[in-house]
């Protein structure tokens, strides 16, 4: 028999080049044709351009009717929509078209990005118009901003005197201050505490709001060495995006004697508020600040009025910048910020004077703010071409590796999982490009296994067929007897077997065998034991000498974990008995065809002795020696049935066997149906009992029943 073709398997070795998919919006239905003349866009575009044709030719001979201007109007407006519409579409198909591909998308971000020292250049241009201003400005604002620092100052000195005499009333004392502070020189946001050090006695006393930075607990090294700070700090709120702010802090020792218990730490954050009362104070106005060299503004334009100069609030005469030197409040490495002002500079010109001379180091401050200009233009300008080119040289080496993964992907989709990406970086994509080769193993490993089971369980349905063909086929046709029988393999193929085969004398032979064991190794040895049963029944009348020849020549072909149970009769057709041996099998149950006194049948397990075939012990003595043969006298309607220990044995969820008792018993009660009845009732009853569990071991069995023309035959 043709056995069916399985279907195709994608196998090693089968490379198809994977096409590119096309990116979404390719379809035809897209081209400007379609756009202008299938859609309502542009219906309403053409409608509306020939309007406005038209109206202008009228206007160009004279007035107007009303209505036509009402038509003008609507032509206008709907010339509006339709480009509205086209620029949407426009839009959507150059995202989806020319950004499909992860490399445009990187390469034109960082275009965008190039734009950048362009835009450096023009607010460099616009730095150096304000350097006429800037002295003024930056004296006055300074000026305005030290006196911050000393009410800071003043305010941290007045707390650590005070708890320096009374230690004891330190928590008092903080929050006295903080609100006379907060009071007389109405800064709401003083924010003090005392931080104790050594074995002080004293916990931390924290007074005010602390909105603005994490409440100190311990004291910097750096301060401790200086005895106190008095100065700006720049902190990053984590909630300000990478924003920082400017905080004036004074830090004071707290000594009573040569022992120093603590310091006094008053934070004045410079907000919106202080930097209102600055401008009324100096007429200047602070509008951001740059921490060193970060380009983007650090704290925001303050509240208030705008302060508009001799050209408006965007002249650039009215703009200006301060340096302040700002420490890091761990570390205490002092950095550089710039604050932008803004002014009138009618208002400044009477203090230009004195504003030009302050110094700054070997320069005047105006110098050295042109200086800094400048130092700080060509800085920005290197750092922007230096990020342009490793930028796109990243971009480069992230889009060719999700290339690569795409590729893959694409490789697989189509059957190739022999594919595998070349892993040119130790990074994270590198990482992913591995376990991509990996999955791709472990699915052709999958893919061979798979291809492998199916080519053996067809194997293996073929090793079925031909097992199940080894067996008798069709209705056995003896006259005087019922025979029927069955085989189910608890596997594919199985170890057991039976037989029946004609002899001389108008005799018939019957065999049951159980090879040890399940499964092709099983099969084997039953399909090995056919050929041998049947060229020793040619030889041998008597089943005890069978079986005796049969186990001399097994034993030396067996596997030594091996062995077969079997029963083998011999029927006498002609004289009415039969005579079997049975090796080491399940017993023969024999249920008699009448009973004498006309009593109910009784079922009878005959077990007569013998020993499994193939044990290679003694050369087959102890065998020969316990083997026994039995002879039996056939009447009408007697039952014979042979059986393995698959159908006695057959367990339930509960692991409890059918047993040969109840088998005997079931056998009894239905022996009068016919032998066909009979076997599928005993089926039925063994699949009731062992319900849901599954088959363990192979299930034969053979049912021999005498019929009443046995007497003719005799």
């Amino acid at each position: 028999m043709a056995s069916p073709r399985p279907p195709v398997e994608p196998t090693p070795g089968r490379r198809r080049q994977p096409s590119l998919p096309l990116p979404p919006g390719g379809d035809s239905r897209t081209s400007a044709r379609n756009l202008l003349f299938r859609s309502w866009a542009g219906r309403l575009f053409i409608i509306a351009t020939l309007l406005k044709f038209i109206v202008s030719g009228l206007r160009s001979l004279g007035d107007v009717p009303a209505f036509v201007q009402v038509l003008s109007s609507a032509a206008t407006i709907g010339l509006v929509i339709s480009i509205v519409y086209f620029l949407a579409r426009l839009v959507s198909l150059v995202n989806l078209r020319l950004l499909w591909r992860v490399r445009r998308k990187l390469i034109l971000s960082y275009i965008f990005i190039g734009v950048v020292p362009a835009l450096l250049l023009i607010g460099l241009f616009v730095l150096v118009t304000w350097v006429l201003s800037m002295n003024v400005s930056a004296y006055l604002f300074k000026d305005g901003y030290e006196d911050v620092v000393k009410n800071a100052t003043l305010v941290a000195d007045a707390a650590a005197a005070e708890i320096a005499r009374k230690p004891e009333t330190a928590r008092e004392t903080m929050e006295r201050v903080q609100r006379n502070g907060s009071r007389s020189l109405r800064y709401p946001n003083l924010s003090m505490v005392f931080v104790p050090v050594g074995r002080s006695d004293i916990g931390i006393v924290a007074a005010g709001p602390w909105d603005h930075i994490q409440q100190p607990v311990d004291m910097p090294a750096w301060v401790q060495k200086v005895s106190g700070f008095t100065g700006t700090l720049a902190v990053v709120p984590p909630d300000r995006g990478g924003d920082a702010e400017l905080i004036v802090r004074a830090a004071k020792p707290v000594e009573v004697g040569s022992r120093r218990l603590g310091y006094v730490i008053a934070d004045l954050p410079i907000d919106g508020e202080i930097l209102d009362r600055l401008y009324d104070a100096t007429s200047i106005r602070a509008g951001s600040v740059r921490i060193s060299a970060d380009e983007s503004p650090v704290i925001p334009t303050t509240t208030g009025p705008t302060t508009p100069g001799s050209g408006g609030a965007l002249s650039l005469f009215s703009h200006s910048v301060m340096f302040l030197d700002v420490a890091d409040g761990l570390t205490g490495t002092v950095s550089r910020a710039t604050v932008s002002m803004t002014f009138k500079p009618s208002e400044l010109y009477g203090r230009l004077a004195r504003a030009q001379s302050a110094q700054m180091g070997p320069v005047t401050v105006a110098q050295g703010i042109l200086l800094t200009l400048v130092f700080v233009a060509v800085l920005f300008l290197v750092i922007e071409i230096i990020a342009l080119i490793m930028g796109l040289a990243l971009a480069r080496s992230i889009t060719s590796s999700i290339h690569e993964l795409f590729m893959g992907t694409e490789r697989v989709r189509q059957g190739d999982f022999t594919h595998r990406i070349d892993i040119r970086t130790k990074d994270q994509l590198g990482e992913l490009a591995d376990s991509f080769n990996q999955m791709t193993g472990s699915i052709e490993n999958l893919l061979q296994t798979a291809a492998e089971k199916k080519r053996l369980e067809e194997e293996l349905r073929i090793a079925r067929q031909i097992q199940m063909s080894l067996l008798p086929r069709g209705p056995l046709d003896v006259p005087g007897l019922a025979v029927t029988a069955l085989c189910v393999p608890a596997r594919e193929v199985g170890g057991d077997y039976y037989d029946f085969f004609p002899l001389a004398d108008e005799r018939l032979g019957v065999l049951i065998a159980d090879v040890a064991g399940k499964g092709t190794s099983a099969a084997l040895y039953m399909a090995e034991l056919k050929g041998l049963v049947l060229s020793l029944s040619k030889i041998h009348t008597s089943p005890r000498e069978l079986l005796i020849a049969a186990n001399r020549i097994i034993a030396h072909h067996l596997d030594s974990r091996s062995f077969i149970t079997m029963t083998y009769a011999v029927i006498d057709l002609r004289g009415r008995t039969m005579t079997y041996a049975r090796a080491g099998h399940t017993p023969l149950i024999y249920v008699p065809g009448s009973c004498a006194g006309g009593g109910p049948r009784g079922a009878q397990i005959l077990v007569p002795d013998g020993m499994v075939v193939g044990l290679n012990i003694d050369n087959g003595e102890m065998f020969e020696k316990l083997l026994e043969e039995d002879t039996i006298r056939l009447q009408p309607g007697d039952l014979y049935l042979f059986f393995t220990d698959g159908i006695s044995e057959a367990m339930n969820a509960r692991d409890d066997c059918f047993g040969e008792t109840r088998l005997g018993q079931l056998v009894e009660t239905h022996a009068h149906l016919p032998s066909d009845e009979l076997r599928e009732r005993v089926l039925r009853e063994i699949a009731a009992f062992v319900g849901d569990a599954p088959q363990h071991d192979d299930m034969t069995m053979i049912l021999l029943k005498v019929d009443e023309v046995i007497e003719a035959v005799a």
